[in-house]
Parts: C-alpha cells; structure tokens; sequence
C-alpha cells in the first residue's frame, strides 16, 4: 500500500550536539510510505499526488518512532513496587513475579499487554530482557512479529542467586538460546539478544557458555547489566574475586563488542571506561529506574568525552514509566544534578537516531529517511490543558520540544505507526 501522511515532519540525520544544523524540519512536511518503508519525505507541496490517500496529521509532530533500549518484558506487574534497592528489589519483587512466566498462558497475555503499552507511549523498537523461560521470549517475539515491530529481545540466562524457579543451566541457557537464535534472529524484523543476566546470577560455567554463543552469532546483539549500584559492584567482585573489576568479567568471556549493550553503566572505574571505548561497547542510561531505586547518578558527558556510544532507555520496571518522553524529562534532571544539559534537540535525536546508532540499526530505524522502516510517532504538543497553556508562549521548535520533553507522556502520542500501519485504535490514521 502506497499512502501519504502529512504534518509537521522532524528528523535528525546528525547528533546536535556536535552540529548546528542537525536535523531537517517541514513546517508543513509529507511522508510517503509503501510496503511498510518511506519512499520520500519533504514539503507537502512537492509530495502532493492526488491519486494517493492521505493521513492529514497536522498541526502534530511527526518523528521517528521511540527506542528504547533496556526493558524487563516479564517486570510489567511490578512497576511501582515500593521501597527497596537494586538487590532487594530483585529478590523481593522481580525473581517472584518472574516465576509466573512458566505458567501456561501467561507470557502471550503479558506480551500482548507489554507491546500494546510500548505502542500506546510512541515506541515502536525495544530492547527487551525476556525470563529464564524459553517460552517468555517465544511469546514476545511472536506477538511483535504479527505486529511487524522490529524487536531485539532475549531470554535471560541465570544460573545462580535466585529462586529454583528462574534458574536454568548453562547447557539449558545455551540450548534454550540456540534454539530461539534458530527459529527468531533474522525472522521478519526480530533480533535475538544474547542475555546473561548479570554476572551475580550466571556462574563461570555459564558466562563461558555466553561466550560461546557470542562466538557462534557474532551478529546478535549481547545485553546485561553493569555497575548500577555499589552493593551490586562488591557482591559481583566477591563472586569473581579474580576480576579487575566489574567489566573485566565480561571482557574475560569475550562479551566486549560493538554489539553489547550494557544496562546502567553508573559507577565505572577509569579502566572500564578506556575499555569500553576501545572495545565500542554500549552504556545505556535508565534515569526513571536510577532515581526511583536510588542507584545513582549516570555520567553522559564524561562517557561521551571518553568515546562511548550511550543509549538511554525506561528500563521499565525498575524504571517508572514507558514512556521515552518521561524517560527524556528524568535524565534531563539527572544530568542537571551532574552539571550537564540536555537540549531538547539533543534529548530527541537520543531517543530516535541515538539509540539506533547505538544498536547499529541507523539503515533501519531511528529517522525519516528514504529506505528505512517507516516507524513513526505522531505528537500533539498540546495534548493537556496545561501543555497548551504552556505552548501559547512558545515561540520556537526547541521551546515545543521542551515542552514535550517535560510535560509530555502517552497522552502526547496522537498516533503510531509501525511499518507504516497505525496502531492506536480511535486516532486518526
């Protein structure tokens, strides 16, 4: 299906924090779609084919579609679980709430519920932690498949330090992986991700059979957890006391790649951060869950000043919120409270063109161009009376931007599409 979709198109083709001039803007902007990818984007004047039917979408943004780059799929029912950090919210919260993934039925009903709430808030590509059960990430990736939402995902390996009901082997965790690798990396637009938990849950034993399967699909994404809290670094350090530190767990596995996503990545030693920069080995911020489980602050300019690529992500459901707008206005905070900003054109190309550089998917997803997906989200800057309010002084795009980054959540998304088929019931499109 060929179709056009008007309104006021915002896509970034270079990081503003290095450029003055990186994005492109249509005040009164078309994009033209077909077979789920953009054909072309411009002026409406110049892309204007009667013979085509049209989505009018204005006076809305329209951006490329939210990515998120950290999420818990099976930690949907424990958003909001109070009073605990990193360690003890695992064993009291999550670990339980994970068992109930191997119950017949469950993962499909969670999974749809999960991909409708990513929807609901504009993302269209997440990077999800499944459970220990092969079937979790069966679920999900059927679910998104059906949707045709690109989804990088995995099943957690873990093999230790944590309820008999989460824990697999490391035979298990490979075989379960191989297994998903086989039938999902590559099917559609699936991804698996290779996903030991963190190095607190998996053993030697099983960190070598990681290892391995890097070795074996060197083109799958690898994602784990890294230096969020400081009990967390000196638990870790007491299992491998042979470690130089934190990352050099991973490094002796062979993990370090371009293709490694590491969640957190809060209290770093100088080491870990050379290494990571010479290695292309991803951080990814979670501000909503490093304020609510008190983890700390994450350092953005000093990673970026050393070489490392970051993402940044909700992390739902230690993290607080789907939505990447929320996500945005927290680590606006945050980076507040370390003496750096986040300018609105720099905290949108983060949330779009930054996480899918920072998953090597910049051909695919992340911008408007001619050729990739077309993923896109719709945003109405005026979608609560306080936000109009508000954007009856605004006077510039970076000013709407703001105003969207602060004050905005899923009320803000008018629609989304994904492969340029709108998903949200009720909205136009």
């Amino acid at each position: 299906m060929r179709q056009l979709i008007r309104g006021r198109t915002l896509s970034f083709y270079a990081d503003p924090i290095d450029t003055e001039t990186a994005y492109i803007y249509h005040e009164d902007g078309a994009i033209i779609t077909q077979d789920g990818r953009i054909k072309a984007i411009g002026p409406y004047a110049d892309l204007y084919d009667p013979a085509l039917p049209e989505t009018d979408h204005r006076p809305h943004l329209i951006l490329p579609g939210f990515i998120d780059t950290h999420i818990h799929f099976p930690q949907v029912q424990v958003v909001a679980s109070w009073g605990a950090q990193l360690l003890d919210w695992l064993n009291t919260y999550t670990f339980p709430e994970e068992t109930r993934f191997a119950q017949q039925g469950h993962a499909p009903e969670m999974a749809e519920h999960f991909l409708n709430l990513l929807l609901a808030h504009g993302t269209t590509t997440a990077v999800a932690f499944c459970s220990s059960h092969k079937a979790s990430a069966e679920a999900l990736f059927s679910a998104a498949h059906a949707r045709n939402m690109a989804m990088v995902a995995g099943k957690v390996m873990m093999d230790r330090n944590a309820p008999e009901g989460v824990l697999d082997t490391p035979q298990s965790g490979y075989d379960d992986s191989k297994a998903l690798i086989a039938e999902w990396h590559g099917k559609g637009r699936q991804r698996y991700a290779i996903t030991p938990r963190f190095a607190i849950t998996s053993t030697p034993e099983q960190m070598q059979m990681t290892g391995q399967l890097v070795r074996e699909h060197p083109d799958c994404h690898i994602q784990t957890h890294l230096s969020e809290n400081r009990d967390e670094i000196a638990f870790t350090l007491s299992l491998y006391p042979k470690a130089r530190d934190y990352l050099d767990i991973y490094e002796t596995y062979g993990l370090l790649s371009q293709n490694l996503l590491l969640g957190h990545s809060i209290h770093l030693e100088p080491r870990e951060i050379a290494r990571m920069a010479e290695t292309g080995s991803r951080a990814v911020f979670c501000p909503t869950s490093n304020l609510f489980l008190g983890s700390g602050l994450f350092d953005a300019q000093g990673l970026r000043d050393a070489g490392v690529v970051s993402g940044i992500a909700t992390d739902i459901g230690g993290g607080t919120s789907y939505s990447m707008l929320q996500t945005l206005n927290e680590g606006y905070k945050i980076l507040q409270l370390r003496g750096q900003k986040l300018h609105p054109f720099a905290a949108f190309h983060w949330a779009t063109r930054g996480n899918a550089l920072a998953l090597g998917m910049q051909d695919q997803i992340g911008t408007l161009d001619p050729g990739t997906a077309a993923d896109l989200v719709v945003l109405n800057s005026r979608a609560t009376p306080a936000m109009a309010l508000r954007m009856a002084r605004a006077e510039t795009l970076a000013e709407e931007l703001f105003i969207l980054q602060i004050m905005g959540d899923d009320r803000s998304v008018a629609q989304t599409y994904v492969a340029g088929k709108p998903m949200l019931p009720g909205m136009p499109g």
